[in-house]
């Protein structure tokens, strides 16, 4: 049996954070012992790992540049012998790595999650440092293997596995219930943006989008779900554009699988991604997308398939999408339904937690680790 440690910054609820939490949890346990390390702090996701028996060990990384964290978790990796060590998001692949290392952990697989384009120089020259400091690095996206590739991660160290989603049901709610719960008139035609207020998720042009909505479908109201650092400026637009009857911005919600099956659409406007978290649930609950097309975004949004691709930026045709789907219910239904095949058919859970279990006992029995 494998010992398997995932490490993470922390267990809040974002994409990584939760594909993380659903691939500990879906490890066979006849096969692997699992655990969790958060670099930073925890999280709400804490108490799915502790419901599943998980142990869960938070490092307490507290600057940047944290060298005594550093050495609690070479020290905690040598202690605990772990056969494998998978890291996720950049602080902790590069701590994870060279703790790694200073331990003599012997398999060390990275998860990258996007097509990074906010690294800088210095964030870039890190990875370029420790391309070779893993044994494989895993893309969630082909998009976000050729990113890599691009930085100089050799092609021997790179392997793909889409990100996946669970068989849970969405919930039956009432939908006109909702909207009287966000304020919105009963039958309206409801937009949900799930996402970071931060530049890569292009929420200002989302909002430039439903200024032009609101005077050609103006019975059109948009839920705004999530936090980050635009956040101010973001309602300050959306309030010069006089928006403030027709957009809830929600803040972050653990209600997200309601808000999903109450909605007509759900709309991404990034300018990248990776393979995105709430495209992959939009289209388990069985709801048209109108999305950017994204680097990782067109690998699971098929355009006029299972959702609507516009350029990126572009908020005049993302503007014509969303006003084309309020018009069109049934069109809306019938993305919503082809959209639901697609991910049971190429991005289940199931698949990509046992192609990550293959992929440890392959690199284990390459490296002489006996399970």
């Amino acid at each position: 049996m494998l010992k398997i440690l995932q490490l993470i910054p922390t267990l809040d609820r974002s994409g990584a954070e939760k594909q993380m939490v659903m691939l500990a949890k879906g490890l066979p346990r006849d096969r692997f012992e699992v655990e969790v390390a958060a670099l930073t702090r925890s999280g709400p996701l804490e108490s799915e790992l502790r419901e599943a028996g998980i142990p869960l060990t938070v490092i307490g990384k507290t600057w940047k540049v944290d060298p005594f964290a550093l050495a609690r978790l070479s020290r905690f990796l040598k202690s605990r012998r772990f056969d494998v060590v998978q890291t996720w998001i950049f602080a902790a692949s590069a701590y994870g790595r060279v703790a790694a290392r200073r331990a003599g952990v012997p398999v060390v697989v990275v998860s990258e999650m996007a097509v990074d384009l906010w690294k800088g120089r210095s964030e870039r020259w890190v990875d370029r440092k420790l391309a070779t400091w893993c044994d494989r690095l895993v893309g969630n996206s082909n998009a976000v293997v050729d990113f890599y590739r691009g930085l100089g991660v050799p092609n021997d160290r790179l392997t793909m596995i889409y990100s996946g989603i669970g068989d849970e049901e969405p919930p039956e709610v009432d939908r006109d219930a909702v909207r009287a719960e966000l304020g919105f008139p009963a039958g309206s035609p409801m937009v949900l943006f799930a996402g970071r207020l931060a530049e890569q998720k292009g929420v200002d042009v989302l909002l430039k989008a439903l200024d032009l909505v609101q005077h050609v479908q103006p019975d059109v109201r948009s839920v705004i779900a999530g936090d980050g650092p635009l956040r101010d400026r973001l309602r300050q637009t959306a309030s010069a554009y006089r928006l403030d009857d027709r957009v809830r911005f929600v803040g972050h919600r653990e209600d997200i699988p309601r808000l999903l099956a109450a909605a007509d659409m759900v709309v991404l406007p990034s300018v990248y991604e990776g393979l995105p978290n709430v495209v992959l649930e939009a289209m388990r609950s069985r709801k048209p997308v109108v999305a950017t097309s994204a680097p990782g975004t067109t690998e699971v949004v098929v355009d006029g398939e299972t959702g609507i691709l516009v350029p990126i930026g572009d908020q005049v045709k993302l503007a014509r999408a969303i006003r084309d789907l309020a018009r069109d219910p049934e069109q809306a239904r019938r993305l919503g339904e082809a959209g639901r095949a697609r991910v049971e058919a190429d991005f289940r859970a199931s698949d990509m937690v046992e192609r990550f279990a293959s992929l440890y006992e392959e690199l284990a029995r390459t490296k002489g680790v006996r399970d």
